[in-house]
């Protein structure tokens, strides 16, 4: 039986959403040195130039995202799908939310710094357009980040 997936607004606060942030800050942890790990703190994704999601079915939350507004682009932040939730599409209807979101914000390209250790994200994100780019925004080149760009203008809506 397919899944029904709703995604919407959520706080980063909420219990559901809290654990599926622990679990994801668990995992950059046990990955990466402290000094590589780039993501924001629970409430630091409660920002007003942040819009965080939350993928569902049923009462059952299965991943979280969030797109940050910056000054000229949108950046992918805090996406996270849970283990037993991968490779049921859960990820990409998560990532066309964020992007319908970033389009509908006046956003003409979507970026995003990952970790090179999580292959599985890099294909997903390779799979739904975005190609690798160069260092960006504030970020450093620490050697394990990869970091990747969509042009939504190019891309199909």
């Amino acid at each position: 039986m397919p899944m029904t997936l709703t995604i919407s607004p959520a706080s980063p606060l909420d219990p559901e959403a809290s654990a599926l942030l622990d679990a994801s800050q668990l995992l950059m942890r046990t990955l990466y040195k402290p000094e590589e790990n780039n993501f924001l703190s629970h409430e630091a994704l409660c920002a007003p130039s942040i819009r965080f999601f939350l993928a569902r079915e049923g009462d059952l939350a299965l991943g979280c995202g969030a797109l940050q507004i910056k000054a000229g682009y949108g950046e992918v932040k805090s996406f996270f799908v849970s283990e037993a939730a991968r490779g049921k599409g859960v990820g990409t209807a998560l990532l066309h939310h964020i992007e319908a979101t970033a389009r509908a914000e006046g956003l003409s390209v979507l970026k995003l710094e990952t970790g090179d250790a999580l292959a599985a994200a890099c294909r997903l994100y390779e799979a739904n357009g975005f190609a690798r780019c160069g260092v960006f925004g504030d970020y450093e080149d620490n050697g394990v980040s990869v970091f990747m760009t969509k042009d939504l203008v190019t891309a199909e809506a």
